[in-house]
């Protein structure tokens, strides 16, 4: 990885927490709330990949149409998150294959 590479990646994240920024203030709550669950739980790829603007995405067009986050996601955000991530690779298959020794052995 480059320099450049860092510095557009931080040019993206920033751009990322802008958009974070302007939502509505539930929402944004609720967002830092999915975002912690997902950094601790979540797929491998999830800093690169498009799972958080797409969130993002999601979230604008559910305040541009005057829903509350809730009726989006429902009540258990982790629930929503976890059906989110269901078919990736997460850092917790990583563990239990390292436990366990075998790659691909990981329950789900």
């Amino acid at each position: 990885m480059s320099i450049q590479d860092i510095i557009e990646g931080k040019k993206q994240w920033r751009a990322h927490m802008a958009r974070v920024k302007a939502l509505p203030p539930d929402y944004r709550i609720v967002y830092k709330e999915i975002q912690k669950y997902l950094f601790k739980v979540g797929p491998i790829d999830l800093p690169d990949g498009p799972l958080l603007p797409g969130i993002v995405d999601f979230f604008e067009e559910g305040a541009a149409a005057g829903k509350g986050v809730l009726e989006l996601i429902g009540k258990d955000v982790a629930a929503f998150c976890d059906d989110l991530v269901k078919d990736s690779r997460t850092y917790a298959d990583v563990y239990q294959e390292s436990i366990s020794g075998a790659p691909g052995t990981a329950e789900k």
